[in-house]
């Protein structure tokens, strides 16, 4: 056995995969330690030792990938996400670049590449995309219409909230968001104008309830389509396995009973 397979083998075993998504969740807390100044008075030397050795495991895992699959190593998309998590990690955050120093958090998320339900999600909300540029577009369209409409028709009295299109559209995704939008928006807004609940209850029926459940029915779509094309890659496996056992049944009986002839 070469050495290339001995590390694919050491690489795809399930304790490996459990040890790697070990030291994600470890690294986290770290990761989290680092942001306490009483913690990083008391320990932090070794705080920041295990937080290179947690990288060192990383990079560690990612050669390892590279030796073991060679080009095919970024025929993999989770591959190429792991690899520049890492990459970001290893740039070095001195000078003008400290602020790299806040991404290293970025490392958590390869637990969803470590993780099979994780990825399911993630893949589920990308094949997602396609339909949901449509439902933006279309939400975009609505937001437009209802910021031109606000703007006229509460702009004098309420400048701070409708004051122009950009107030207006911030001011609608508030409402949206249901974020204080009754007691704080559009019970003020009615003081001044009894019929507006006319325009903002529309409103939020249609962006609120309508389009984000829409949104939200394209990801969970998404999601089961995933779920049912890795349920029939896992048939099909273990169809071609039953036939592959089923052939050699076959011919062991052939040669058997060509051998008592």
């Amino acid at each position: 056995m070469g050495v290339k397979q001995r590390l694919l083998n050491i690489v795809e075993a399930p304790v490996f995969g459990r040890f790697i998504t070990a030291v994600i969740i470890f690294n986290a807390i770290l990761l989290g330690m680092e942001t306490s100044p009483t913690l990083m008075e008391i320990a932090g030397p070794v705080i920041v030792a295990l937080d290179k050795l947690c990288l060192a495991i990383f990079v560690a895992e990612i050669t390892m990938k590279l030796i073991a699959t060679g080009r095919r190593f970024f025929t993999n998309g989770w591959n190429i996400f792991d690899f520049l998590i890492v990459g970001i990690a290893l740039i070095p955050s001195a000078g003008g670049l400290s602020v790299l120093r806040a991404l290293r958090i970025l490392r958590v998320l390869r637990v969803i590449s470590v993780a099979p339900r994780l990825r399911r999600v993630v893949e589920g909300f990308i094949s997602a995309l396609p339909g949901m540029a449509s439902v933006f577009l279309l939400m975009a369209i609505l937001f437009y219409i209802g910021a031109v409409i606000s703007t006229k028709l509460f702009s004098g009295s309420f400048p701070t909230w409708f004051g122009d299109l950009g107030l207006s559209a911030y001011t609608l995704f508030q409402i949206m968001t249901l974020e204080s939008w009754s007691m704080g928006i559009v019970r003020p807004v009615m003081e001044v104008f009894p019929y507006a609940w006319l325009f903002f209850v529309p409103f939020i029926m249609v962006t609120t309830f309508a389009v984000v459940n829409l949104l939200v029915g394209l990801i969970v779509n998404s999601m089961q389509d995933a779920h049912h094309a890795e349920d029939e890659v896992k048939t099909d496996a273990y169809r071609d396995e039953v036939l592959e056992r089923l052939e050699s049944i076959e011919r062991r009986l052939t040669e058997q009973m060509n051998s008592k002839k």
